[in-house]
């Protein structure tokens, strides 16, 4: 390396931690280098523990935030300069400087009442440094500037995350969730959205679970089923409180779950779909089969899921008496148009950040015009249309999911929404298609977390 003369402050980067421009204050007397950390938790595996804290590298300027992660090294005591000693965690990171870069440990610690959000010591200063203790800044000025520019993402290292995974079933989604993002280096933790409660505040909204309150996740993957659907979208909606990133948001989750209010979304953005009649009067049974036209159609629990509650009549007077029946058990519906010509079959696809990223044809049991794989269907890979295509795209955009399922139905007239999922099973898809569709999940959840540039502030 070339020899490099320091002063006694100095513009470093640790590129490492995405932390591009700093001012570190050095310090001869120090033996260990420390930086300025706040909320700092432990996570991952005993054996392999990782850290993950934010730092503000930019003093009396604590809006601009970086959260960072690392591999732990170490946690030892460290008496600082006024005496007192402090339990820290030590971290390896590299320090660049004048485009020369070597590895370094690093203390995290409070230095919020200090000027230099880092402390050189002596271990960090190789042999090629030497000191001028009369000057600063010796070395090329940086700014701080890249924090507020698009620079930061392209910038930003791939580090480990700590995800959250609300989902009450050890099914084969929620293991593909947990084995992708371990694989990749990600801490996963399952939680159980009904064990969930919330602290609702101002200041400090938390979500607590089982008698503790949660850490801080890069980002919730929600697996929420149909039965806790109110209750786990307000444990989502307390997450966003907080600022976390989640896969998919509370308001999308509720709008597709309530069949009629998806409809009525899907309308709204001109998508295609079956004609859909609904009414809450028992003596509009007439009107409603009108509107939608004439036998067979389908009669639809606005709950229902995977197929259940839901019902073909072929004749008038068939879906006279499944309606009466529906009306019978209070039971909230609507009627559709049936698609003849779909044939039993309906087309899966899995749309994730926007685009398709596969999708299966799925065709009902010897009998059942119902295509879904937990009723006894079966599934294979299709290449879809340029319009089907747009179509899936467009119906996930209109609910804000960046996970879903769009479930279409081929008809002469252009390709027809059926549903949208917000919380499609993997395991049909992926086999159908031998496609790694949960590591698009993850692709798009580190795309997703890396810092923004802050917005300037006078």
């Amino acid at each position: 390396m070339d020899n490099l003369n320091f002063g006694w402050e100095e513009w470093v980067s640790l590129p490492e931690l995405g932390l591009p421009a700093l001012k570190a204050k050095v310090d001869t007397g120090a033996r260990t280098s420390a930086l300025h950390a706040h909320d700092i938790e432990v996570f991952g595996p005993a054996s392999k523990p990782k850290v993950r804290f934010n730092v503000h590298p930019i003093a009396g300027k604590d809006h601009v935030s970086i959260t960072c992660s690392a591999p732990i090294l170490d946690r030892r005591e460290v008496t600082s300069s006024n005496g007192e000693a402090e339990l820290r965690y030590v971290i390896e990171t590299r320090l660049e400087v004048a485009g020369q870069s070597w590895p370094i440990e690093v203390t995290l610690t409070d230095r919020s009442s200090m000027t230099s959000r880092m402390l050189l010591g002596r271990q960090a200063l190789s042999e090629h440094i030497t000191i001028t203790a009369s000057e600063k800044r010796l070395q090329p000025d940086l700014s701080y500037d890249v924090y507020h520019s698009s620079a930061m993402r392209k910038v930003a290292p791939a580090r480990a995350l700590r995800i959250a995974v609300l989902s009450r079933e050890a099914n084969y989604s929620t293991r593909r969730l947990v084995e992708v993002g371990e694989a990749r280096g990600h801490a996963v933790e399952v939680i159980d959205t009904t064990r969930c409660y919330m602290a609702i505040n101002a200041m400090a909204p938390e979500v607590h679970y089982d008698g503790k309150r949660l850490p801080r996740f890069d980002a919730v993957i929600p697996r929420i089923g149909a039965s806790v659907t109110a209750y786990g979208t307000a444990v989502i909606r307390q997450f966003e409180t907080t600022g976390t990133y989640c896969v998919n948001g509370s308001a999308g989750i509720t709008a597709s779950r309530d069949k009629l209010h998806a409809h009525q979304i899907l309308a709204s953005k001109k998508i295609g779909m079956p004609t859909t009649a609904f009414a809450a009067s028992p003596r509009d049974t007439n009107n409603i089969l009108g509107l939608v036209g004439s036998a067979p159609v389908i009669v639809k629990l606005l709950e229902s899921t995977q197929g259940k509650g839901v019902v073909l009549a072929e004749t008038k007077k068939a879906a006279e008496s499944v309606i009466d029946a529906f009306r019978g058990l209070r039971a909230n519906f609507l009627v559709q148009d049936f698609v003849k010509e779909a044939a039993g079959e309906d087309i899966r696809c899995l749309v994730i950040d926007g685009k398709v990223v596969a999708s299966m044809k799925r065709t009902g049991a010897d009998g059942d015009f119902r295509s879904n794989l937990h009723r006894g269907g079966s599934a294979k890979s299709v290449r879809i249309s340029k319009e089907e295509r747009e179509t899936a795209v467009r119906a996930a955009r209109a609910f804000g999911l960046g996970t879903s399922g769009v479930d279409l139905l081929r008809s002469e007239t252009g390709p027809k929404v059926l549903e949208v999922n917000s919380s499609p099973g993997f395991e049909g898809i992926e086999k159908a298609t031998g496609k790694d569709i949960v590591g698009r999940v993850y692709d798009m959840i580190e795309a997703r977390v890396k810092p923004q540039p802050a917005r300037k502030r006078r």
